[in-house]
């Protein structure tokens, strides 16, 4: 009689694992196949490209500018990319002649807007930029921006940055 308890409590512990085991998986593939965590992923994809492409073209040292243009160039899409690109002669120019450097570091940021389905989001971004002169000591500004980002076949980059103070984009 022991002896067919046993087998019964051992036959009951089996299947109650094997349960827990078909729970676990199933619970493991709705959660890796959930909506609400691709768009969390996407929205954290967002954040650092958004970040990061601010703090790209927050950043220029006249004496590395070609590199620092072309990541500039790398960071951007639509309309900004062309007025970049069209206006870089003038703009190298006056760089050179300026011999400034700016660093720009994100003090916080947060995503405002997010529609995954068109592949574009809006960025707030509170900057704290670095403009060394020539001469001088460094000043130090600190400004909230708005990056739209639009998704391109090389990730989220910027298509417009302007003030939060609601200049336009």
């Amino acid at each position: 009689m022991d002896e067919d308890l046993v087998r019964r409590t051992a036959a009951a512990l089996v299947a109650l694992a094997a349960l827990f085991a078909l729970w676990g998986g199933w619970s493991w593939y709705a959660a890796a196949h959930d909506d609400g965590a691709a768009y969390s992923r996407v929205r954290a994809e967002v954040l650092r490209a958004g970040e990061q492409a601010v703090q790209n073209l927050n950043t220029l040292d006249y004496r590395t500018l070609e590199p620092d243009l072309r990541t500039w160039r790398e960071s951007t899409t639509g309309e900004l990319h062309r007025e970049i690109a069209q206006g870089r002669p003038e703009f190298e120019k006056r760089v050179r002649e300026a011999r400034t450097v700016t660093a720009g570091k994100v003090l916080e940021a947060a995503v405002a807007e997010l529609d995954v389905r068109s592949g574009r989001a809006r960025v707030l971004v509170a900057v704290e930029i670095t403009v060394t002169p020539p001469e001088g000591d460094p000043v130090v500004k600190q400004d909230r921006l708005v990056a739209r980002l639009d998704r391109t076949d090389g990730g989220w980059k910027i298509s417009g940055l302007g003030r939060a103070s609601g200049e336009a984009l």
